[in-house]
This record gives structure tokens, sequence and C-alpha cells, in this order.
């Protein structure tokens, strides 16, 4: 039977490397997006779908048959006011949520972020805890930390699985000091989505997305638990990444949300 996969926000960076890495025989992508996407190529099993997250007509439709939701649209990193961050990232996942609720969908995978903690110290020595409390570092950080409430609700009220991706530095290459120990590689960003959307009975969960760092300060545990097994390592580049002018201290390093806790980020 063909497993059906919505993909909110598969115009973004992630979405599109997702819409090549996730394709298998038996899988259908619906790549939703309220920006334009590069058309289908031949043969590609998927749909393109033009609608925004916000919409809850367009999301009840486009969560109709669907085995998962990867919940990727919104807002990304600074740039945008607080109402922009409350329509898009907040008002976005309770629709993303209640369209799947609705459409009985039995599994949401939610991209959160590092930032819903970025306040928390990064050089204590100890492990960063898999369901840190949140402490957020920006008015982004502040709706991905609310999307989690609402993923935490909508498990607890109406029996959705879903499983909070807290996403460190997704890049191709690590490029700065910071993300020596919160690198996520779109190798095993692959993985992280692939192991939350074949888990069994997840329930609530918190994961840490980064890759296999040697200088990683956070844990791995639920992502284990969940069967995901990252293989890369930002130690790889360590030599390639200029101690002088990506200084650990000059990127916020006493925090894990970096330079976004500094005082003239918005």
């Amino acid at each position: 039977m063909t497993q059906q996969i919505l993909i909110t926000g598969a115009a973004g960076i992630i979405g599109v490397s997702l819409r090549d890495s996730l394709r298998q025989p038996d899988r259908h992508l619906r790549l939703l997006d309220i920006k334009p996407q590069i058309e289908l190529g031949t043969g590609e099993a998927a749909q393109l779908i033009e609608a925004s997250c916000t919409d809850p007509a367009a999301m009840f439709d486009a969560c109709q048959g669907v085995d998962v939701v990867l919940h990727l649209g919104g807002l990304s990193t600074g740039g945008f006011n607080w109402e922009q961050y409350v329509d898009v990232n907040i008002n976005g996942t309770y629709r993303v949520l209640d369209a799947a609720r609705r459409a009985g969908v039995p599994r949401v995978v939610y991209a959160s972020s590092h930032h819903a903690v970025g306040f928390h110290p990064s050089d204590t020595g100890v492990t960063v805890p898999d369901y840190l409390f949140p402490r957020p570092d920006s008015l982004y950080g502040v709706s991905k930390a609310a999307g989690e409430s609402l993923c935490s609700l909508f498990h607890d009220r109406h029996g959705l699985d879903v499983v909070c991706l807290r996403i460190g530095s997704y890049r191709t290459r690590p490029t700065d000091q910071r993300a020596l120990f919160n690198w996520l590689s779109p190798g095993d960003c692959t993985r992280l989505f692939e192991a939350a959307i074949a888990t069994p009975a997840p329930g609530f969960r918190v994961v840490w997305g980064v890759s296999a760092n040697a200088r990683a300060i956070m844990s791995l545990d639920e992502a284990h638990a969940i069967g995901y097994v990252p293989i890369d390592n930002a130690e790889d580049y360590a030599e390639q990444i200029n101690a002088d002018t990506h200084s650990l201290h000059a990127q916020g390093g006493h925090f894990i949300g970096g330079p976004f806790t500094d005082v003239t980020f918005e």
C-alpha cells in the first residue's frame, strides 16, 4: 500500500532536500507551500499543493488519506515581527495539527528548533537533555516553543502521535565553532525524519536533531529510541573553520542559541 506523506513548507531548504531524499517505492509525497515550487519531474510520485498552512480548509483537504504530516512550514529565523510569527508559526501549527486530527492522520512530525531553548548554557560540560525546558532566544524561538506546546496538547487531548525535532544548525557543512556541536547534515536530516516516520507508536516525543558530532552536547537518547542513528561528524571540518573569525565567544558561545541571544538580534 502506498504511503502518503504531506510536507508543509516543501519549498524551504529542508523541504526541498527531503522532497528528493524521501523518495521510495510505494511512497507518495504531497508537497505544500505558499511559494512556487520546482515542477514535478518525470515519474516523480508527488503532488504540488499551493496553499498556506494557516488556511484550515486547504490543510484539511491536503490531509485527506495522509499517513504522516511533516510540518516544516513557517517563518524562519529573524526579520519578522511578533504578529507575523503568531500568524504563521503559531496559528499555522495549530491549523496543521487540527486539520490532521480532523482528517484522521495518525502522526505529525514537527520541525522545531534548538532556538526554543537557545538561552540555556552550552558550556556547562553537562549533557543537554532531550526534554530541556523552553528558554527561547528570540521571537522565532518563542514560536517554536509554542508549537511544541501545541503538539503536546494535541497528543494528550486527542491521541495524535507527535515527534518534535529540535533541529540544530542544518547546513551542507558546519561553518563556525558553534556548529561543531549542533550541526545537522543533510544526510542525517533524512535519517532523522525517516526514523520519526517509521518508529512505532511514538506518543509525544522531543528529539534533538543533530549529527554524530564529536563535540556534541545534546543528548541522543530519544533520537536512538526512535531509531535514529546519525553518521556524520562536524569534526571532519574542524580544521577548515577559522577560529579567529568564527570564535565560539563571538558566536554567542555561552548559550545554545549563539548569536540569537545577543541583545541586538531581531
